[in-house]
């Protein structure tokens, strides 16, 4: 299980590619492989969350500075 209070947003993004790497290699038995996706995705869901943040600060700051705040491609 991650502990995810004590995680900064590049210390996840690591731990998220050394999952990747460990469960792309495949030789981690099915157990592990299992409690490793769940751990990547519990991480993946956490960094999205952060950068959605960091998104919503942004555009909270360019609209306060009167900047047009800006549209990522993809996004509706």
């Amino acid at each position: 299980m991650i502990n995810l209070e004590e995680m900064t947003f590049e210390k996840a993004m690591s731990e998220l590619e050394n999952i990747v790497y460990k469960l792309e290699n495949g030789d981690v038995a099915l157990d592990d492989a299992i409690n490793l996706y769940k751990d990547g995705l519990e991480l993946s869901k956490w960094c999205n969350a952060k950068l959605k943040q960091a998104e919503e600060q942004i555009t909270t700051i360019m609209t306060t500075e009167g900047e047009k705040p800006f549209a990522i491609e993809g996004e509706v």
